[in-house]
Order: structure tokens, then sequence, then C-alpha cells
């Protein structure tokens, strides 16, 4: 049986949101979108262990289900990051006030 990770934003999204956010220096929602991108690929590696019939799978099944949390717990996080700060939950653009503030906060340095 193959092991699965629930995603609620694709890798796709996560790069948008990685990308808009380096863009304009926030790095909160970047942060977390690459820590996310990072469990799904120690995820996939702990699955293709256990797939292969590792000697050592309860090690890789132990590591897959904490990741498995783990990510669960980081897509309700980045959901209510973006939501705080205001991104457009379709678009996953962020919104232009805080483009404004972080552009203010960097002219004044």
């Amino acid at each position: 049986m193959r092991e699965e990770l629930a995603i609620r934003y694709t890798n796709v999204q996560l790069e948008q949101i990685l990308e808009e956010a380096m863009i304009y220096m926030c790095a909160c929602p970047a942060q977390v979108s690459e820590h996310l991108l990072l469990l799904r690929n120690l995820f996939e590696y702990q699955t293709r262990c256990i797939s292969k019939g590792s000697l050592m799978v309860e090690v890789h099944r132990r590591i897959a289900d904490a990741t498995r949390i783990a990510h669960a717990e980081m897509e309700l996080c980045l959901g209510d990051v973006m939501k705080m700060e205001g991104w457009d939950p379709l678009t996953l653009i962020m919104p232009a006030g805080l483009r404004e503030l972080r552009q203010k906060s960097i002219d004044q340095e």
C-alpha cells in the first residue's frame, strides 16, 4: 500500500508563494512554503524506502508519520498566515498594502 500525504497547496502554488513573497521581501510565507516542499521531499524519500522493503522499515514509517503530522500543521499555518496578512487565497498574491508597507520599510533603511 502506497503512503500518501494530504496536500492542500500544490508544489506550483508553494513556488508561486515563494516567488511572490521573495519579490516583496516577505520572508514568513516563503519560509513556510519552502519547508513544506522540504517536508514533501522527506516524506517521498521515506515512502520509497518503505515500498522497497528496507530492513529498517519501522524507522522509515516513524519518520513518514511524523512528517505527515508536521506537513498538515504547516499547511494550516501557511493558510492562517496568508489570511492574517490578507493574501488573495485564489491567486496567492500578496495584498498591495502589505507590499507598500514592505517597500516603505526598505526605503527607510
